[in-house]
């Protein structure tokens, strides 16, 4: 998922494990990524970015068959800024899997998950277009 998202590939995400419903990965600390130059500190962006994406893979890995989903509502708390010149990881679980909405949880930190940057809650629509081609659900020209 992140290989086919031009702005995950951009910002040099990478998914470092990855298991049923849950996945670890971590964006790597580079100086086009700064928000503040002052403090050195990663814009909120990415690490917004970074979630967002990284709860939509826990939402696929979490499918027996996978399929496409798209963010339908994201919450996320900053709780400190991360710390300059190191990485951003996270982990990201889908705890619940429905038939056309996946929610998720993740942390990220740049030392350990108890002393989290930001937790982020979130919703994904998962497709349920049942086999229908793309648009088939749009009105008919009269």
């Amino acid at each position: 998922m992140i290989q086919f998202t031009p702005q995950a590939a951009a910002l040099g995400m990478q998914v470092s494990r990855i298991e049923p419903a849950r996945v670890w990965g971590l964006v790597p600390y580079r100086e086009e990524l700064i928000g503040d130059p002052e403090t050195g500190v990663i814009a909120g962006g990415v690490i917004t970015t970074f979630l967002d994406t990284l709860c939509g893979t826990a939402a696929v890995a979490a499918m027996e068959q996978p399929t496409t989903v798209a963010t339908i509502d994201l919450r996320i708390d900053y709780m400190r800024p991360a710390t300059p010149q190191r990485d951003v990881l996270a982990q990201a679980h889908c705890y619940k899997l429905g038939r056309s909405v996946a929610f998720v949880r993740a942390t990220a930190y740049d030392e350990t998950p108890n002393n989290p940057i930001a937790h982020v809650v979130a919703a994904f629509m998962v497709n349920s277009n049942g086999g229908r081609k793309f648009g088939a659900n749009l009105r008919k020209k009269k």
